[in-house]
């Protein structure tokens, strides 16, 4: 008898499975219009409630991105432990509700808020689909699944501008005072792509719920555990996990504490900017107290992830991508807008199509290619995320430099388009890092690079340096996008450093799962 025949047959994808995965790609749309949507309407926003290109890049970026990471991180548990469909459709109407209260907003604060309220819903979205795509799809086609639901990110960036531009467009044309309420063209715009999202979280919520991958039913007290996990990264609850595993457990958090207050101090003398390092220091500061209970509490997850130095690296370095894919995304439309002079329709329909284009095609032919390098090597999938690391940087130093309309529209159209060929191969590498039970909590650990590293950081990166290298025009700050935008480039050799090393210790790590998850319990 053949060897071979003796094995069980690989399960196959069903036709429900791309049907649910097709849900999953309109869920991750929505997602991704509530969140850029604020690029389009950078300039009205800016002008409205004077602020400064360093409080726009906060806005787009950390105001969003700290609470999406820090929720992520209880909600990958939840996902993990309870009804990821119902979970998903709580989490796509909350966000879509916050997004449509963003149009009422009056202030950076009010809107600051808001974006928080959005980061908290959309925290649900990527540790639940990830998980669903992985139990609804076999290994083999994970990598390309995965590409596909992300290819919702970059069809979503570019539809948001175009009904960000259209909505301002015509509230502004027949509201040139203001409309109903008061409000004016950008905040009208929030409502339209808001409320949608509320009727998609009712058909998501039809999704039937599959069986877990190994047979896990996750816990039987999900809610307590979620609470749990949610007071171990909330201030000042931190310090009650932390004394309840030790004197010393505590003196280190506390020094920890003591250590992210005197950089926020540091950096906020520096830039003179209170929320974005107020944000991300208490963003960092919750995440190392989760991972302290984490390895207390699940010793096997926090060793395949935070004691594997394979999906570190390959997180980290996916991050820095994101940070400069982040940053593109946000502040390509106000460049071409302030600097190249072009009107917000014409950019928006051709920066629109240019970033779905591209995502689309880059993240599906990446994770075509990555699965077939991985069929070959162990560590193939690392070359991909290599490859989005340096090929967009000719097309970002080109596109930025260049006065020419075409010429910019057709180099942002080859960095995102290779850029985004590097997120199947990471999410899924990632993915096969871990145990089936922990896929939620090690999508929301891979979420914490990006979000943490690459969407606090790279708007907000590319504002600050623009207000450090502006000048004053009648009094008031003009900051220099093209610098700031160019600062990008600086990331790529730090990325580079960190795929090298997780392309060597990929094929052992994920060799050795069962021993050390064993080793650690």
């Amino acid at each position: 008898m053949n060897k071979d025949s003796t094995m069980p047959a690989e399960r196959q994808a069903t036709g429900y499975s791309w049907y649910v995965l097709g849900v999953l790609v309109v869920v991750y749309i929505l997602n991704f219009i509530d969140r850029q949507v604020l690029s389009i309407l950078a300039v009205d926003i800016k002008a409205d409630l004077d602020l400064t290109d360093s409080d726009m890049g906060f806005l787009g970026g950390a105001a969003f991105a700290v609470f999406y990471a820090l929720f992520g991180i209880p909600l990958g548990r939840l996902a993990d432990n309870w009804h990821r469909v119902r979970l998903l459709s709580a989490g796509l109407a909350l966000w879509s509700l916050m997004t449509a209260l963003s149009g009422f907003a009056r202030n950076q604060l009010a809107l600051s808020f808001a974006r928080m309220g959005v980061g908290i819903g959309e925290a649900t979205a990527s540790p639940t689909a990830y998980s669903l795509i992985s139990d609804y799809f076999p290994k083999r086609q994970r990598a390309t699944a995965l590409a596909i639901y992300s290819s919702g990110l970059y069809l979503g960036g570019g539809v948001s501008l175009l009904i960000g531009a259209a909505v301002v467009e015509a509230w502004n044309r027949n509201y040139p005072g203001g409309g109903p309420l008061g409000l004016v063209g950008w905040q009208a715009a929030f409502l339209a792509v808001g409320i949608p999202g509320l009727v998609v979280a009712l058909w998501v919520a039809t999704l039937r719920e599959p069986l877990r991958e190994g047979g896990s039913t996750g816990s039987h007290r999900p809610f307590r555990e979620f609470v749990a996990d949610l007071s171990a990264i909330v201030p000042p609850f931190t310090l009650i996990g932390a004394w309840q595993r030790g004197p010393a457990a505590l003196a280190i958090n506390l020094g920890f504490a003591a250590v992210m207050i005197l950089f926020a101090w540091w950096m906020i003398g520096l830039t003179g900017n209170l929320p974005q390092w107020s944000a991300v220091c208490l963003g960092y500061y919750a995440v190392f107290s989760w991972a302290s209970t984490l390895r207390m509490r699940d010793p096997a997850t926090y060793r395949l992830i935070w004691g594997t130095p394979a999906f570190l690296c390959t997180a980290l370095g996916y991050g820095l991508i994101s940070l400069a894919a982040y940053a593109l995304a946000f502040w390509s439309a106000p460049y071409a807008e302030v600097v190249l002079k072009l009107p917000k329709q014409e950019l928006a329909f051709v920066l629109g199509a240019n970033g779905a284009v591209a995502g689309f095609l880059g993240v599906i032919i990446g994770g075509r290619v990555a699965d077939a390098l991985r069929a070959r090597n162990p560590a193939g999938r690392i070359l991909v995320i290599m490859f989005g690391v340096v090929a967009p940087v000719a097309p970002i130093w080109i596109g930025y430099t260049t006065s020419d309309p075409v010429l910019f529209y057709v180099m942002n159209f080859l960095a995102g388009m290779f850029g985004a060929a590097a997120l199947g191969a990471a999410a899924a590498t990632t993915q096969d890092l871990v145990l089936p039970r922990m896929r939620g909590t090690a999508t929301a650990a891979f979420f914490l690079a990006t979000t943490l590293v690459g969407l606090s950081f790279g708007p907000y990166m590319v504002g600050q340096i623009s207000d450090m290298t502006g000048t004053i025009v009648d009094g008031r700050l003009v900051g220099d996008l093209r610098t700031g935008i160019l600062s990008l480039v600086a990331v790529a050799p730090i990325a580079v450093v960190l795929l090298v090393y997780a392309y060597r210790a990929v094929p052992a790590a994920e060799a050795s799962l069962i021993e050390r998850s064993g080793e650690a319990g």
